[in-house]
Order: structure tokens, then C-alpha cells, then sequence
């Protein structure tokens, strides 16, 4: 419980309870409004701690599992933000401009992903020497104009198993294109939006920096966690596979060391059989001699 009252603490000194006008509002937002002042309404933070945990708690989950969260958010005060959180545990992020069909139609995209990697792999290793100084600067803008949108996603091989958007009103293309593929949907939900639309809302302010600093730190922490679980996880299980081959080495080497002593017994025996068989042998002849 103290940690939840310090996290409100946090949450409340960062603003995150500060909604939107009055006029502005989404009904559906009723049941995380605490209540009015001076015409703007306040986000009731028990709510919000609600949701932020619940969220940071599948997150976490998905990363433990391997999959990838891609990190959304192209407004202005939440680039910055969101692209160093995304960077932090390695998950692909857009912060730049949401292409339509970034995830509808992902195959196009990874084209133009590999077209972006194929220049930047040509002008760096001399391929492209022979060409102008015009051509080559012409290159060079494609790429960087290319990098700009896409360089976010350019390690994804397939379609991410979570989207986390902030404001999910700016990002409503992203957030359609989500559920139309059935991708799980985490939200910072402002006052102004329809709670219902993300799978995970989590009801703060989606405009201030400090409000989109704390939600996303606080998310990308549960997704670092994650990682390190599955790391230790696969650390341990290497570690357990050492030790049964181990086990196993050793125990063929005591079956050897044991097969060997076996062989060489049996040769002492096997030597003294045919010695005992020639004297059977010559005592018949010598009998018969006898005969």
C-alpha cells in the first residue's frame, strides 16, 4: 500500500490528473473522473494506478514471452520520450508519422525497411564510388527521409503482439489498424477519449511531458523486468542442460571404463578356453593312437 501512495504521490507532483475542458469530454470517461475545477476535470489517480499496474503487469508478461511491443506516439511533447524508453529495451517504436498500413500491410513496409538497409549497406561499403555527387546526395536524403519514419521498426521481422500509444485519439489510425489485426492495445486515455477503445486504458494526461514521462517510464520498467526474467530464465535452463550433459558425459565414461574392464577380462578367459581345447583334443588323438 505505501508504494501505491508514493506512486500517487509521483503520479499527482507530475500532473497526470489534469483532464481536459469541461466541453471537451467523453462521457464513457465518467467512471475515471474524480471531479471538476475551474471547468477542467480531474482524473481520479487510485484509478490510474489501477490501470498503470494492470497494464505494466501484461507488459511485462509479453516481453517474458519473447514477443515485441511496438511504442507509439508522433506528438510533439512525447517523441523524445517515448523513442528513449523504446531504445532502452530494444522495441520497435514510431514516433515521426504513422504510415497507413504500417501494420495492415506490414509486407509492403519491410520492402521499403530493406530498400532503406540496401542503401545505407551500398553507400558505406564503396558500391556506390562510381556514381555522381548529385546522385550520391539524392542517396543520401532518400535514405534519411526513409530512416526518419521507419528507422523505429527497421529490426521487426513480423507484426508486434502490443501497441502502447500515447493518446489514442492523436493515434487513432495506429490504434484501428491494431484491432483489426487483434493486436493487444495499451492507452494513455485522456478525458477527452473513449476508455473503451484500448484493451488497457490508463486514464492520465496526455498532453504534459512530465504526465507521458512517469506513464512511460513506469511501462517501460515493467517491460525491462520482463527481459531480465526471460534472460535469467534462459540462463538458468543453459545451465541446467551444462549439468545433464555433464551428468551424461560422465556416466559414458564410467560405461566405457567399465565395458573396457569387462573386454579385458574376457580375453584372459577367451586365452585359456582353446589351451584347455588342444589338450582335449591331443588326449583324444592319443587315444586313438592307443587304438
Amino acid at each position: 500500500m505505501e508504494n501505491n501512495t508514493s506512486l500517487q504521490q509521483q503520479l499527482l507532483e507530475a500532473g497526470v490528473h489534469f483532464g481536459h475542458l469541461r466541453k471537451k469530454w467523453n462521457p464513457k470517461m465518467l467512471p475515471y473522473i474524480f471531479a471538476e475545477k475551474k471547468g477542467i476535470h480531474i482524473i481520479d489517480l487510485n484509478k490510474t494506478v489501477e490501470g498503470l499496474e494492470e497494464a505494466a503487469a501484461a507488459l511485462k508478461s509479453i516481453a517474458k514471452s519473447g514477443k515485441k511491443i511496438m511504442f507509439v506516439a508522433t506528438k510533439k511533447q512525447a517523441k523524445e520520450i517515448v523513442t528513449e524508453a523504446a531504445k532502452r529495451v530494444n522495441m520497435p517504436f514510431v514516433t515521426e508519422r504513422w504510415l497507413g498500413g504500417m501494420l495492415t500491410n506490414f509486407n509492403t513496409v519491410r520492402k521499403s525497411v530493406k530498400k532503406m538497409q540496401n542503401i545505407e549497406k551500398m553507400l558505406n561499403d564503396g558500391t556506390l564510388d562510381s556514381i555522381t555527387k548529385k546522385e550520391r546526395l539524392t542517396l543520401t536524403r532518400d535514405k534519411e527521409k526513409m530512416e526518419k519514419v521507419l528507422g523505429g521498426i527497421a529490426q521487426i521481422s513480423r507484426v508486434p503482439a502490443a501497441l502502447f500509444i500515447v493518446d489514442i485519439g492523436h493515434e487513432h489510425i495506429a490504434l484501428a489498424e491494431a484491432k483489426r489485426l487483434n493486436i493487444t492495445t495499451f492507452g494513455m486515455v485522456d478525458t477527452n477519449c473513449d476508455p473503451n477503445k484500448v484493451e488497457f486504458s490508463i486514464p492520465s494526461n496526455d498532453d504534459a511531458t512530465k504526465s507521458i514521462a512517469i506513464i512511460t517510464n513506469y511501462i517501460t520498467n515493467a517491460i525491462a523486468e520482463g527481459l531480465a526474467e526471460r534472460q535469467a530464465q534462459k540462463d538458468e535452463e543453459a545451465e541446467e542442460v551444462e549439468e545433464q550433459t555433464t551428468r551424461e558425459f560422465k556416466v559414458d565414461e564410467d560405461e566405457e571404463a567399465g565395458n573396457g574392464r569387462q573386454r579385458s577380462g574376457g580375453k584372459g578367459r577367451g586365452a585359456a578356453g582353446p589351451q584347455k581345447r588342444r589338450v582335449t583334443t591331443g588326449g583324444r588323438q592319443s587315444a586313438g593312437g592307443k587304438r
